[in-house]
């Protein structure tokens, strides 16, 4: 397995692997292969962004680094050469990961970091993938998301209580 390298943003001081998440944001991971957009399967994806996403904003977190990734062939390596176990650590912390395309028991690993995989049919911006996940906050968001949300401690807005005079 080859080294992962992580690129941060650090404001003031070095942090640790993954900074903290911004209180009331929901944690995004995108597969990508150039940095520009959503385009990769996750065993194939050689960089994930992940960015923290609020109703009104989003933040780079970090981008996180692969040498070793599959070749998309199908074939499993032999016994012991894992390479979907890095990525899931790598992202822990993350609610979302968007990705074109994902195999069984790599989503199966995710759900139990408790990372919701997304499969997008077509490439997309990430702005796209970001503006999409801001509008699924500021709508009624899906059963699915309400529970991502739930785990997450990321508190809906709900209107306000009007009292009758």
């Amino acid at each position: 397995m080859g080294p992962v390298r992580r690129l941060s943003l650090v404001p003031d001081e070095v942090q640790g692997p993954m900074r903290e998440r911004q209180a009331g944001a929901l944690r995004v991971a995108i597969a990508t292969q150039d940095m520009k957009e959503l385009n990769a399967h996750f065993g194939s994806a050689k960089r994930f962004v992940i960015y923290d996403v609020t109703r009104e904003e989003w933040n780079l977190v970090e981008a996180v680094a692969f040498d070793d990734v599959s070749d998309e062939r199908g074939k499993h390596r032999t016994e012991g050469d894992d390479r979907i176990a890095p990525k899931v650590e790598a992202l822990k912390g993350c609610h979302l990961l968007f990705c074109l395309a994902i195999g069984g028991p790599s989503a199966a690993k995710l759900v139990s970091a408790k990372i919701h995989p997304i499969k997008v049919r077509q490439p997309q911006s990430i702005q796209e993938v970001l503006l999409r996940t801001q509008m699924m906050l500021r709508t009624c968001p899906p059963p699915w998301l309400r529970k991502v949300l739930a785990e997450a401690g990321v508190a809906e807005k709900k209107p306000p209580f009007e009292e009758d005079d």
